[in-house]
């Protein structure tokens, strides 16, 4: 199965995506373009020095001390 990436930004681009290969026989409708969620530490190798960080209750509610570490999470689903 070979996949050909269509959008990639290779600095900390929050979403990767790509056109998977959609076969003559496939029984349901095609997806062509899928995407997945890259983490932002995934492009940060060791923790650089002096970071910013968010205030203790900003903490709380993000889930990280570190403003570059943060990460939105987004429904694309159905309600729930």
């Amino acid at each position: 199965m070979s996949i050909r990436k269509v959008m990639v930004n290779l600095q900390s681009a929050p979403y990767r995506y790509y056109e998977p290969f959609i076969g003559p026989f496939d029984p349901c409708p095609p997806i062509r373009v899928k995407f997945y969620s890259t983490p932002p530490d995934l492009f940060m190798g060791y923790q650089p020095p002096n970071l910013p960080q968010f205030s203790p209750m900003e903490a709380l509610k993000y889930g990280t001390l570190w403003p570059a570490l943060f990460s939105p999470y987004d429904k694309k689903g159905g309600s729930a």
